[in-house]
């Protein structure tokens, strides 16, 4: 999780300066089982050596020297995961003193959305796999991940408006109901379909296009699309950042 000197035992570690390290919550979005509603997942690594072995973490690991926060955001995730997504916002700090049992860790968690086809991009590996964000397995994570996840669920339910969900989430074209069913995900509860039409109409970052879903026995549904202007709020190129 973090670099320490080899030779230091529990209690010189404790007297170190704090060590530095990255983790990243990434979201995605999959179907429902039997017709259920959609589910928000993330991809989570299995620790293999001490402390916490065997316990689910986020993706992550040491800054090096010669790397900004986001470029080790990007390296870890990459080598944990396979994952390379376009962008990264930088989360929130996470210090407390006894966060790690070993030694005093500092960790600066990232956050980032992913579609569908991303989601398939994950290295299939026994240490690396996909849970719902409301799995048991990961309701205790190693070290304080469950804490970092439960807060990038709060940013994302308060600080993130419907474009940049649906754009990051569905990619740049989608229907009503697929972009109800992402908020019904992400806030945990069904959404009256009228009453979110009536508030979609109000969103100046979506519009209609002229297009429809294809396939399907009934009428086609029309598709929307994501049209902010201006810098997104959320990017951070994890080669820069």
């Amino acid at each position: 999780m973090s670099s320490v000197p080899g030779w230091a035992n529990v209690e010189e570690r404790r007297n170190l300066p704090p060590a530095l390290a990255v983790s990243t919550v990434i979201l995605g979005i999959r179907e429902g089982k039997d017709g259920g509603p959609d589910k928000l997942c993330l991809p989570v690594v299995r620790r293999v050596r001490q402390p916490h072995a065997g316990m689910w973490a986020l993706p992550g690991g040491p800054v090096d020297p010669r790397e900004s926060l986001g470029q080790a955001a990007g390296r870890n995730l990459a080598e944990t995961t396979g994952l390379r997504p376009s962008y990264l916002e930088q989360l929130y700090t996470f210090g407390d003193i006894d966060r790690s049992p070993t030694h005093r860790l500092v960790t600066i968690a990232y956050f980032a959305l992913l579609n569908a086809d991303q989601v398939c991009a994950t290295v299939q590996d026994d240490n690396v796999a996909w849970f719902d964000i409301d799995d048991p397995q990961i309701a205790q994570m190693a070290f304080d991940h469950r804490k970092i996840l439960d807060y990038a669920m709060w940013r994302l339910r308060n600080k993130t408006e419907y474009g940049q969900i649906a754009h990051r989430l569905l990619g740049e074209r989608f229907t009503l109901a697929a972009l109800r069913g992402v908020y019904e995900a992400i806030l945990g509860r069904r959404l009256d379909p009228a009453n979110f039409r009536r508030t979609l109409k109000s969103t100046a970052s979506i519009e209609e296009t002229d297009e429809y879903l294809a396939g399907g026995q009934h009428r086609p549904p029309r598709l929307y699309r994501y049209v902010g202007h201006g810098p997104d709020p959320l990017e951070v190129d994890p080669l820069h950042g």
